[in-house]
């Protein structure tokens, strides 16, 4: 329901002109009321932060965290009446403090019902030495524990930006993919900008994790053949050719003089993630900066706008064999002029959402200037009409000129539409020609017809069924969301889709497209309303063959070891030499680990060179692989 208010504009020079126009604010800026107030403060870099979205206590409100950069991090507790709290100090995010961090995103990563969170770090503020992104456990008591160190990520340190999460074997564990944006720098420089990064900074190899049974990652980039190096700032799981298993798009900056944009496109169940780019018409040299997901045209297929410094990219989907360059539908705007700027746009963060419930999917983009060149950047808001995107940034209460970054999407009031909330820096040197920088929730007010939300829980795939499709059948369109497991700049949205209907009351059908190969269908579903889909799984779907497979097979101290089984029997993988005789049982499991899984063999203890057989058993069934120990 729309909310009416009254703006007294007053004249001075001792004369009191007051005028009185009545109309709506689509959006309502709520920060203060709301409880939020935090800003990312940057350091050396002009990058970050993000926030992510995650029910954390599972109390049906979703609460927010948001990176902080040089200061330090919030965790937001929705208190379910419109505010929130920080509650960082307390829930066992410690180990952030030292650090830089930039963004966030969260995932059940060993599947015991409760969102844990991934934050993303440059570097230690003492000394800048390179830190490892941080992984915290959720302890189901509003608390975390960090367990980096663990999991396997403490050994892996770059200048990291963005990550996600995604299943990208569908073993029903999410795996992970970090974004990293350069590996060295020469040292003594004091300002990262566009000459000291293209001409002294190396590009960074990204981090590719493969989750082992929720109990810790491996770093499998050499075994799913992914070796480019760029300027990273995410990589989002995302069905890109709509074979309902996940790929991944890659936004690159300086794409012209390092590497563009990549999409690593999956060859389930091969362990294979190509770079297809060219083949698809993705591989565009531009300075990417976040990317945003959405069948805006109703085809079945996913469509991606991807922020830019300058005109931003949209590519629509040809049907999953190429994508057509899109600027002839209004997404792509060259230059801003307004009071006190007059230049190119510097966008980041982006969000597909219909913010008003008329079916078609609108756009928010979060724009700020290259800190510390601190110039007003308004943020832009496209609406769609028809297949065209109108620029009403301004006219619905969103085109702040503050240094964004970040944003996300979520009902963090439980009213049926999306709000929205942007993360925004603390410009580096002081400046009066912006407001203070804050974070900024906006609330929806715009939003007049039905609606739909449907969260998704998992049984084979992952608990919240990321990068998983929802279709909504209504009379007439046919409405497509896939649920996020991080996208725009550095963040992550909410994982319950949102469905705005117009003025239907009723849907005639909800398709469930669960990563990995199954579909339900549920008829006849009513509107204005919140409903989960289990996922639903039969005998036939849990009937695998017993599998092993090593990799390398000419190894020397680590060898990563993949497994399938054909039940929940219990099971062990064990390593012999050559003579039959055992050398050490890797793992055991009792039915309760995936059937499809991963494990890291580090060899601490030395074994002399020569032949191996590593062997797995289940019931009365082996299967075994041989392996060469290098000198």
């Amino acid at each position: 329901m729309k909310r009416m208010y009254i703006e007294a504009i007053v004249a001075t020079f001792w004369v009191s002109l007051l005028s009185i126009q009545v109309g709506a604010q689509d959006f309502v800026e709520v920060s203060d009321i709301a409880g939020i107030d935090h800003a990312f403060k940057v350091d050396l870099a002009t990058f970050g932060g993000g926030a992510a979205v995650l029910d954390f206590d599972n109390d049906g409100w979703e609460d927010v965290y948001i990176a902080g950069g040089n200061t330090s991090d919030v965790l937001y507790r929705n208190n379910g009446d419109g505010t929130f709290t920080d509650v960082f100090a307390s829930a066992g995010f410690d180990a952030t403090i030292p650090v830089h961090t930039q963004g966030a995103c969260a995932a059940d990563v060993n599947r015991d019902g409760y969102k844990d969170l991934l934050v993303t770090t440059m570097y230690f503020k003492d000394g800048r030495q390179l830190s490892p992104n941080y992984l915290f456990l959720n302890n189901q008591d509003g608390t975390f524990t960090d367990v980096t160190v663990q999991y396997g990520l403490d050994k892996f340190k770059s200048n990291s930006m963005g990550a996600s999460f995604g299943d990208i074997n569908a073993d029903g564990y999410v795996d992970l993919y970090v974004a990293n944006y350069f590996s060295a720098s020469p040292e003594g420089v004091s300002l990262f900008n566009d000459a000291t990064i293209t001409n002294t900074f190396a590009p960074a190899q990204d981090f590719f994790f493969i989750n082992v049974s929720g109990r810790g990652f491996v770093e499998a980039s050499d075994l799913y053949e992914i070796d480019h190096f760029g300027f990273g700032f995410i990589g989002t799981f995302t069905d890109l050719d709509n074979d309902q298993d996940l790929d991944i798009l890659v936004a690159n900056d300086f794409g012209r003089k390092a590497t563009p944009n990549v999409a690593l496109v999956n060859d389930f169940p091969n362990k294979s993630l190509p770079n297809r780019a060219n083949n698809l018409a993705l591989n565009f040299g531009m300075n990417a900066m976040g990317i945003a997901v959405a069948d805006y045209n109703f085809d079945g297929y996913m469509d991606y706008f991807v922020s830019n410094v300058g005109p931003s990219l949209f590519v629509v989907n040809g049907a999953g064999d190429d994508f057509i360059e899109g600027s002839a539908y209004g997404l792509s705007v060259n230059l801003i002029t307004s009071e006190g700027y007059n230049g190119i746009p510097v966008s980041w963060g982006a969000n597909f959402f219909d913010f008003d419930h008329d079916t078609d999917i609108d756009l928010f983009v979060a724009n700020g200037a290259l800190n510390p060149t601190i110039r007003p950047n308004h943020n832009f808001f496209f609406e769609q009409e028809n297949g065209f995107f109108r620029e009403v940034g301004e006219r619905k209460g969103l085109a702040d000129p503050r240094v964004g970054r970040g944003s996300v999407v979520f009902d963090y009031d439980n009213d049926g539409d999306l709000d929205l909330l942007v993360v925004n820096q603390e410009p580096r040197d002081p400046t009066r020609e912006l407001p203070d920088a804050k974070v900024l929730l906006y609330r929806n007010d715009a939003s007049d017809g039905n609606w739909l939300k449907v969260k998704l829980e998992g049984v084979k795939v992952d608990n919240d069924g990321l990068g998983s499709r929802i279709e909504v059948l209504t009379d007439d369109r046919l409405l497509i969301r896939e649920i996020d497991g991080g996208s725009s700049h550095s963040s992550q949205s909410t994982t319950i889709a949102h469905f705005g209907l117009g003025s239907d009351e009723m849907v005639e059908s909800i398709t469930v497209k669960w990563i990995g190969g199954n579909s339900q269908v549920i008829d006849n579903v009513a509107a204005n309303q919140f409903i989960t889909i289990r996922e639903e799984v039969t005998e036939s779907d849990t009937e695998n063959e017993l599998e092993l497979r090593i990799f390398p097979s000419y190894f020397s101290d680590q060898m990563i070891i993949e497994y399938q089984l054909a039940n929940d029997q219990s099971f062990d993988i064990s390593v012999f030499d050559s003579q039959g005789r055992l050398i050490r049982t890797l793992l055991k499991g009792d039915g309760r680990l995936s059937r499809n899984g991963f494990w890291q063999w580090d060899i601490e203890d030395p074994l002399i060179h020569g032949l191996y057989i590593v062997q797995l058993r289940s019931g009365n069934n082996i299967v075994s692989e041989k392996a060469i120990k290098l000198p």
